[in-house]
C-alpha cells in the first residue's frame, strides 16, 4: 500500500481509457467592465453583486423555500454519521424527525479522497454490525513500514507500540465507497439525501441567527450575465444547521467571519493529499505536483510501482492545524463538524474516524434540544454550547490534546530530525501530557519568500510510465464543469495576480495548483502577462485559497454536479 493520491493498478487488473481533458480559459473583455491595463478575470456575483449590473433588471429572484428540522451541508463521513445518528435516535425515540443532506458532488462520494487507512473506532460505535451489512473494509492492515528517505537511499524507523503511527486493527479503504456505502445506511433510515446540489449561501433570521443555506443559482453565463435558462437556487431552513464541507468550507470561512470563530484558536495549517507535502513551504518555486512525481522515482518506492497502469488521479487539501486550531465550533443555528473545524490527527494521518465521531456528538446534542418540549430558545435557531462539551468529554479531544506539539514541533532549527526526536521523547514517554503546547509558523500564505531570494526547482520530465505530466493526470480525475459559467476561483482584485504574485513571486498558483487551472499568458497586444484561469479543470482541492500568498483568490463553488468525478478515491 503506496499512501498516495495517485491509484495504480497491477497489470491484471483492466486498463481504464482515458478521454481528453478540456481546458477552458476565461478572459472576458468589455468597455463595461474593463480598464485599459487590468484585464477582466472575476464575473461572479459574490464580488460584483447583480443588484448593480443593469443585465439583471427585471429578472425574478425569489427562491422556493423547504423547512427541514436538521439541515447538513456536506455529504462526507462527518455529515452522513450525523444524519445517520439523527434518524436512529429518532426512530429509537419514537420522534418524527426530518434530516437534509445537501452534496455538491453528482453522486454520494464522488468529491470524497483520501489515502484512507481507516480507524474503525467511530464506526463501531455508531453500526456495530457494519461487517454484516456489506461495510466495504476488505484490507486489514497486516504490516507497518515508516522510514527516511535521502536521495537515494531509506532509513527504517521502527515503529513502536502506541506510537500514533502504529495501524494494528485499521483497514485500507477506498474512502468514496466507503462513503457511498454510508450513504445508503442514511436512505434506509430515512435521511434524505441530495446530491449534485451545492450549497452557496449561508441564511440568517433577522435576529443573526443561521437559518439554513440557499442551493446555487444556475444558467449564469461566463460574463456574469442571466442566461434564457437562469433558475434561483431553493432554500433550506431548518432548526439547526451543521456545516461538514470539508477541509476550508467555504460557507465555514463566512461563518468564521460572522461569528468570530477563530478569535481564540491559532491559524489553521495545511497540507496537500498527494503526498502528504506540507502547504508551509517557503520556496515559491515548489510543485506539490512535481514533487509527488519525482518521489515516486526513489527506488524503495518505484519497485512497487512497476509494472502498474494509472487509472485515476486526484488531490485534496488536509487540515494539519490540530488542537491548537480547533475554532469555536458552535453559534445561533448551526455546529462546525468534521474536517471543516479539522479534526485531524496529524500524526495518523487519519481524519476519517474523528471526523465521524464529531458527526455523532453533535447529532446527539442537536437530538436533545430538539426534541426538548420545554426548550426557550433566545434565538430563532438553535443554540447547542452542548456540542463542545460533549467533545471534550469525548475520545477526539483526548486523542487530538495528546499529539497536539507533534506537527508544530517539526518548525525547530533541527527540521524534520528535531521533530522525530521531539516525537520520539515527549510523546513516548509522556503521551502528550508535557505542561506546554507548541505554536504553528503562522498562516500558510505568509510562507512564501520572495523569488529573489529562492532557487529556481529543476524537476526531471516524467517517463509515462511511473512519473507523469500534468494534464493527462487531470483528464484522470474525472473532472467536469459547465464551462458557459463564471469562474468559481474569484479574485477580490483583478490586478493583484500580475502587480503582486507575479512581480514578487514568480506566480506560485500556476505551480501550487495540481490540476493546471491557473498560467500566465503573454498579452494579446502589447507586452506583459495575464493571469489565465481554467477553472473547468478545477478538482475542489481549495490549495488556491489557502497558499495564495496575496490571499486574494476566494473558491465558491459552481453549480452543482460540477467537479471531480472520482470512483472510490
Amino acid at each position: 500500500h503506496v499512501n498516495g493520491l495517485i491509484k495504480l493498478l497491477l497489470p491484471m487488473v483492466a486498463t481504464i481509457h482515458v478521454l481528453n481533458c478540456r481546458f477552458i480559459g476565461l478572459l472576458v473583455y468589455s468597455t463595461r467592465w474593463s480598464s485599459s491595463t487590468v484585464p477582466r478575470i472575476t464575473t461572479h456575483y459574490t464580488v460584483y453583486p447583480r443588484d448593480k449590473d443593469p443585465r439583471w433588471e427585471g429578472m425574478e429572484m425569489e427562491r422556493f423555500a423547504d423547512e427541514a428540522d436538521v439541515v447538513i451541508v456536506g455529504g462526507g463521513p462527518a455529515g452522513l454519521s450525523a444524519a445517520i445518528r439523527l434518524k436512529q435516535l429518532a426512530n429509537q425515540h419514537e420522534k418524527e424527525l426530518r434530516v437534509c443532506v445537501v452534496e455538491k458532488a453528482s453522486q454520494i462520494g464522488a468529491h470524497t479522497l483520501s489515502g484512507a487507512c481507516l480507524e474503525p473506532t467511530a464506526l463501531n460505535e455508531l453500526i456495530p454490525d457494519w461487517k454484516e451489512r456489506g461495510a466495504p473494509l476488505n484490507t486489514p492492515v497486516t504490516e507497518d513500514k515508516f522510514a527516511i528517505l535521502t536521495e537515494k537511499y531509506r532509513i527504517p524507523v521502527p515503529i513502536l507500540p502506541g506510537l500514533p503511527m502504529n495501524n494494528h486493527g485499521n483497514y485500507l479503504v477506498r474512502l468514496g465507497h466507503f462513503v457511498r456505502w454510508l450513504g445508503e445506511q442514511a436512505e434506509e433510515l430515512g435521511v434524505e439525501l441530495y446530491p449534485g446540489y451545492a450549497a452557496a449561501e449561508v441564511l440568517f433570521h433577522e435576529d443573526g441567527s443561521v437559518k439554513g443555506i440557499a442551493t446555487n443559482d444556475v444558467g449564469i453565463g461566463k460574463d456574469g450575465s442571466p442566461k434564457d435558462v437562469f433558475e434561483r437556487g431553493m432554500e433550506l431552513h431548518a432548526k439547526v444547521t451543521l456545516f461538514g464541507e470539508g477541509c476550508h468550507g467555504h460557507l465555514a470561512k463566512q461563518l468564521y467571519k460572522q461569528f468570530n470563530l477563530r478569535e481564540n484558536c491559532e491559524p489553521q495549517t495545511y497540507a496537500i493529499g498527494l503526498k502528504e507535502v506540507g502547504l508551509d513551504y517557503t520556496n515559491p518555486y515548489l510543485s506539490p505536483f512535481r514533487e509527488f512525481q519525482r518521489w515516486k522515482h526513489h527506488p524503495s518506492i518505484m519497485s512497487t510501482l512497476e509494472g502498474g497502469n494509472r487509472i485515476a488521479y486526484g488531490a485534496r487539501a488536509l487540515n494539519e492545524g490540530g488542537f491548537q486550531s480547533i475554532p469555536k465550533l458552535t453559534f445561533p443555528g448551526g455546529m462546525l463538524i468534521g474536517c471543516s473545524p479539522g479534526f485531524m490527527n496529524v500524526p495518523k494521518i487519519k481524519g476519517t474516524h474523528t471526523a465521524m465521531k464529531s458527526g455523532m456528538l453533535a447529532a446527539e446534542t442537536a437530538f436533545s434540544k430538539i426534541t426538548d418540549e420545554n426548550l426557550q430558545s433566545e434565538t430563532a435557531g438553535l443554540y447547542i454550547p452542548e456540542y463542545k462539551e460533549a467533545l471534550e468529554k469525548s475520545w477526539i479531544w483526548k486523542e487530538l490534546y495528546a499529539v497536539r506539539n507533534i506537527r508544530p514541533s517539526f518548525h525547530n532549527y533541527f527540521g524534520l530530525y528535531g521533530g522525530m526526536l521531539y516525537t520520539g521523547i515527549f510523546y513516548w514517554f509522556l503521551r502528550g501530557k508535557e505542561p506546554w503546547t507548541l505554536k504553528h509558523n503562522g498562516l500558510d500564505s505568509a510562507q512564501l519568500k520572495p523569488a529573489k531570494d529562492c532557487a529556481p526547482i529543476e524537476y526531471p520530465k516524467p517517463d509515462g510510465k511511473i512519473s507523469f505530466d500534468l494534464l493527462s493526470s487531470v483528464a484522470l480525475s474525472g473532472t467536469n464543469h459547465e464551462h458557459d459559467q463564471p469562474p468559481h476561483l474569484t479574485l477580490k482584485d483583478d490586478s493583484v495576480p500580475v502587480a503582486q504574485n507575479l512581480a514578487v513571486y514568480d506566480g506560485p498558483e500556476q505551480r501550487f495548483c495540481p490540476a493546471g487551472v491557473y498560467e500566465y499568458v503573454p498579452l494579446e497586444t502589447g507586452d506583459g502577462m495575464r493571469l489565465q484561469i481554467n477553472a473547468q479543470n478545477c478538482v475542489h482541492c481549495k490549495t488556491c485559497d489557502i497558499k495564495d500568498p496575496s490571499q486574494n483568490i476566494n473558491w465558491v463553488v459552481p453549480e452543482g454536479s460540477g467537479g471531480p468525478a472520482y470512483n472510490g478515491m
